[in-house]
């Protein structure tokens, strides 16, 4: 099963940036064995401002997948229940993976509605880039977890 993290806006050089990439390869080759990946972040940008501009971008990578939207108003997971979810996503047959992430104002109704499912990072505000490394780390634990390694909260 592929997975993408789809977000709108550019990000530059920084350090969220450098952990995104690592998380993301990290993913990509410990899924490997699992039937998971690549791993692969995909970035957006509208033309015009706004959530429509911006859901109109981001429904060119939605087809056939399974979207999974990062909003403020979704669901917790724990480390072990996100897990279990892309792993039942994968038997399930599912093929495409897709976590987005919008833009500053969040994301458009129309993309909230196609998305069977909705991820929150708790209840504080988080910058997009912290978002993105969160999301890319949680990825990573999510493989790792399904390979077996060791898991601290056991």
């Amino acid at each position: 099963m592929k997975i993408a993290i789809l977000a709108v806006g550019r990000l530059p050089r920084s350090p969220e940036v450098d952990l995104v990439k690592l998380y993301v390869d990290r993913a990509t080759a410990a899924g490997r064995s699992l039937g998971l990946g690549p791993v692969e972040v995909i970035e957006v940008e509208a033309k015009k401002p706004g959530k429509a501009p911006e859901a109109e971008v981001l429904r060119q990578h939605l087809e056939g997948a399974y979207v999974i939207a990062c909003d403020e108003h979704g669901t917790a997971r724990a480390s072990r229940a996100f897990a279990a979810e892309i792993a039942r996503l994968r038997d399930d047959g599912v093929r495409k993976m897709v976590f987005v992430i919008g833009g500053a104002d969040g994301l458009d109704p129309s993309v909230l509605e196609q998305a069977k499912g909705k991820l929150a990072f708790g209840p504080q505000t988080w910058p997009h880039a912290m978002a993105r490394a969160m999301l890319a780390e949680q990825v990573y634990r999510a493989v790792t977890i399904l390979s077996g390694s060791p898991y601290h909260r056991d």
